[in-house]
């Protein structure tokens, strides 16, 4: 099976406050809105992160980030509100984070 782009995909209670998010953690609003309660942001030629209002799937995943600067993200993301957590020492370093509805959302910096 070739695979040529990966999704990864979580769900929320309402879309809305959710993109506003998401927006912030990755400093753009979404590339696409293909449908109705589903956003997409793009990252690179092969990958992508698919937001989707679900009220009975949201709150149950996880997505890990895999970053370079990862103190530096620490500090964008308190100014712009999300209240991120110390960093875990590593390797890798960690920084857990939580979405409105629950997801973890992890930023991880390899050694």
């Amino acid at each position: 099976m070739p695979i040529t782009r990966i999704f990864a995909h979580l769900a929320c209670r309402d879309i809305i406050p959710s993109m506003a998010w998401y927006a912030a953690l990755f400093g753009r609003q979404p590339d696409a809105n293909p449908m109705d309660g589903l956003a997409e942001w793009h990252h690179g030629d092969g990958a992508g992160f698919q937001l989707f209002q679900d009220t009975i799937e949201d709150g149950h995943g996880t997505m890990t980030l895999i970053v370079s600067g990862i103190e530096a993200e620490r500090k964008r993301l308190h100014g712009l509100g999300l209240h991120p957590p110390e960093i875990e020492a590593g390797p890798p370093r960690l920084l857990h984070l939580r979405d409105p509805d629950g997801n973890r959302v992890v930023l991880a910096e390899p050694e």
